[in-house]
């Protein structure tokens, strides 16, 4: 860790990272790129320090919270610095949450400033008013003049009041940074806290040895920044070693991150198993020769065997699926590049540890099937407000991940699923995501959702939604097909009783299936 002068427990993630990017001499090396140019390393460093200054001057206090609602452009990792090196805590959330969401963060967080892209305001406009902690509104982007005139601050006249200053928050390594709301996939969002320390620490852990970044490298993110996945892939990885960051504000579609790579020379991609199954069946993927990819990586979910496969038939490229949390902050348990398994999440990643406890709250052997737990230093504090959930996910040193898994003979570890997602037919246990690897297996599916359904006799038996790459294919016989396809692959009695033919499926914005919601239909 890097101490701020005085104190060799005191220790600022954003100054720290920051400074060492300046001292490497890369003031003037792009750090991101967006749709509105280059933003260098200098710049950045004083872009952070303005907003640092800039929040001071409103009056925000150490330990106060700013809600950060910000697409991806050269603002976020300003907003996101900013407050870490005056000491502020940063809460990103979720750009495509309703104004109900957004209520539940703004009072739950107690925020003080929330600073908000243009387009997001709307869905925050009622809200303020309503919201009695919060002093202050800064928007970024070209504002109406009809929001000017109530008094909201612009983000950039926000940054050039203020000179950067050289103040940095005597914050220690065990600080509280920041919060990141959990995702919703199993209903009402957590925030989880994080503290300075555990940002380096991902970097140290996973983004420089396992993913292998370097200062030549170009990075692209599909999962967004205020994921703690894409948190890690588009800043903090990044900025650890001197990387260059190409962020994309829109929602990212096959045709627009095609357009991207093909723009950029992106030479690390990150994704989820979603898209790059979309990526794949796109008409404007490009071609091998039209992409610089060296390292392509994945979590989220699963990573379908089969979509692996053929992303590294037609691009060369390996997919190192992995899998992390938000409570963990990024990836504990991962494929290696020259070391992949396809078809699991792969081993430990070196400074964490691994448990699989079964029902009796024992561990288990290898080959059965437990829950996770996990063991290492970027566990979240708590659980904000939340002290019962606290409790039951963060265990002493231990953190339940609420994922059952099987560690195979040769130590990788197999994903069966979520706790609560998992089956029980006939006495035995049916992982969704084994019969839904099974059926994606399948050429005409694109991807597939596994849920519990009650028959006529109230027993539980499997029943599968199912996008096709060509929706025009659906029919009786097709369903009737995928039922074969799936007890040739497995077992007879993991079969879906039922497939039903959906465009889509319900997802997180980290393109995560909602299978509580398919399951709520019943």
């Amino acid at each position: 860790m890097t101490a701020v002068e005085g104190d060799a427990r005191t220790y600022n993630f954003a100054a720290d990272v920051l400074a060492r990017n300046l001292a490497a001499g890369r003031k003037d090396k792009p750090a991101y790129i967006d749709a509105r140019g280059v933003l260098t390393y200098g710049r950045l460093a004083d872009r952070a320090a303005r907003f640092s200054a800039a929040l001071r001057g409103l009056g925000v206090r150490r330990e106060e919270r700013v809600l950060i609602a910000l697409t991806d452009t050269i603002d976020w990792p300003t907003a996101f610095l900013g407050c870490l090196k005056a000491g502020i805590i940063a809460v990103p959330v979720n750009t495509l949450l309703t104004e109900d969401d957004y209520r539940f963060m703004l009072a739950d967080s107690r925020a003080k400033c929330l600073v908000v892209s243009e387009v997001l305001f709307p869905k925050f406009e009622k809200l303020i008013a309503a919201s009695p902690d919060l002093d202050h509104v800064v928007v970024s982007g070209e504002v109406p003049q009809k929001l000017d005139a109530k008094g909201y601050r612009l983000f950039e006249d926000l940054i050039g009041a203020d000179e950067p200053e050289p103040y940095t928050a005597p914050t220690v390594a065990d600080d509280m940074a920041f919060w990141l709301y959990t995702s919703g996939s199993t209903g009402k969002p957590k925030g989880a806290v994080h503290c300075h320390a555990s940002l380096k620490l991902t970097a140290d852990l996973y983004g420089t040895p396992i993913v292998g970044l370097k200062e030549t490298d170009v990075v692209h993110s599909v999962a967004k920044l205020f994921f703690a996945y894409g948190l890690g892939n588009a800043m903090t990885f990044p900025l650890s070693v001197g990387a260059t960051t190409v962020l994309n504000p829109e929602r990212p579609t096959p045709d627009g991150v095609a357009a991207l790579l093909r723009k950029h020379p992106v030479t690390v991609f990150f994704g989820v198993p979603t898209f790059y199954a979309a990526f794949l069946n796109s008409p404007a993927a490009p071609a091998k020769s039209e992409l610089k990819l060296r390292r392509c990586q994945s979590a989220g979910e699963a990573l379908p065997e089969e979509v692996a496969k053929n992303f590294l038939a037609r691009y060369g490229v390996e997919i190192s699926d992995g899998l992390g949390t938000t409570e963990m902050l990024h990836i504990f348990l991962t494929n290696w590049p020259g070391a992949n398994k396809y078809g699991t999440t792969g081993k430990c990643v070196p400074g964490y540890e691994i448990k699989l406890i079964g029902e009796d709250g024992e561990p288990v052997k290898q080959g059965e099937m437990g829950e996770l737990h996990v063991r290492g230093p970027t566990s979240a504090l708590m659980y904000w407000n939340n002290r019962e959930k606290s409790r039951d996910t963060f265990r002493g040193e231990w953190t339940r991940c609420g994922d059952k898994y099987i560690e195979d003979a040769d130590g990788f570890y197999i994903c069966c699923g979520r706790a609560d997602d998992m089956l029980k037919v006939s006495g035995m246990y049916v992982s969704p995501f084994e019969v839904e690897a099974a059926l994606s297996s399948h050429p005409d599916v694109l991807e597939a959702a596994v849920v519990g359904w009650n028959d006529e006799q109230k027993l539980i038996k499997p029943r599968a939604f199912v996008v096709l790459k060509q929706p025009d294919k659906a029919s009786d016989a097709l369903a009737q097909a995928l039922q074969d396809h799936v007890k040739q692959k497995l077992a007879p009695f993991k079969y879906p009783r039922w497939i039903e033919f959906r465009t889509e499926l319900p997802k997180t914005a980290t393109g995560k299936i909602q299978r509580f919601k398919l399951r709520s239909e019943q």
